[in-house]
């Protein structure tokens, strides 16, 4: 009877064990230990601040760019033009290599703007896009850009179009992402891989010199540098920014 009370000890004492939750210290301590994915996104808006964002060239984020209720928006309301007054195109203060972007938008009617990516920030450049592709965000219903075959949401901008068109209406928002990993770009809408394509390649470079980048010499050539939300002079807004780096 002994050796069984001692056996039955011995096996409560192993389920406690295996049941208690690691204490601060045990998972600080044990460098076996790996992050879950969720802990390995970064974000980048904290929907109160622009915090991590400046105004493209220097400075501080334009007035036209606002925040309420968690989300990020551009006013176009008393702006007189694109690219004027308080606004202009957002970047990021970090710049990325290889990394997988999420983020929420939705556009006004008649809206037009932007997220571009690999941004080289330099006074040689008046504009973000005229170093780094961009995602178009655009309403294909309404902006006259949508008659321009790969200006359409979504799209790789005047480069490739999308494999299948998912965009949501008008003041819907769409869930969208931006991948790179070694030169592999992949793009999605809402769910959809709709554009992949590899960068620096033979047949990227054709792709440059066949668009209205051709005469730009510094674009698509960078391989690491800033995310821009694009001042295009229109409502349109972001929210749930993050990032993980691959």
């Amino acid at each position: 009877m002994k050796k069984s009370y001692l056996a039955l000890w011995a096996a409560a004492g192993l389920l406690a064990s295996c049941s208690a939750p690691k204490t601060e210290e045990t998972s600080t301590g044990d460098s076996t230990i790996v992050e879950t994915p969720q802990e390995e996104w970064i974000s980048l808006f904290d929907g109160q601040t622009f915090n991590g964002w400046s105004k493209y060239g220097g400075g501080e984020v334009g007035k036209a760019w606002k925040i309420e209720n968690g989300e990020l928006f551009l006013d176009a309301t008393n702006k007189d033009g694109w690219q004027t007054g308080d606004g202009g195109d957002i970047v990021t203060n970090e710049e990325f290599e290889n990394f997988h972007f999420k983020y929420e938008w939705k556009i006004a009617e008649n809206g037009n703007s932007g997220v571009i990516f690999l941004v080289h920030e330099s006074p040689e450049y008046q504009y973000p896009w005229q170093t780094g592709p961009e995602m178009q965000v655009l309403d294909n219903n309404g902006h006259p850009d949508a008659k321009i075959i790969s200006h359409r949401a979504g799209d790789l901008y005047d480069l490739i179009v999308s494999s299948e068109e998912t965009v949501k209406p008008v003041g819907e928002w769409n869930q969208a992402e931006i991948m790179i990993n070694q030169g592999k770009l992949d793009l999605f809408l809402n769910g959809v891989n709709i554009v992949s394509t590899t960068l620096w390649t033979p047949e990227w470079e054709d792709l440059v010199a066949k668009s209205k980048f051709k005469d730009m010499p510094g674009f698509g050539k960078y391989k690491k540098g800033k995310i821009s939300l694009q001042d295009h002079g229109d409502l349109v807004y972001f929210r749930n920014l993050e990032i993980k780096k691959l």
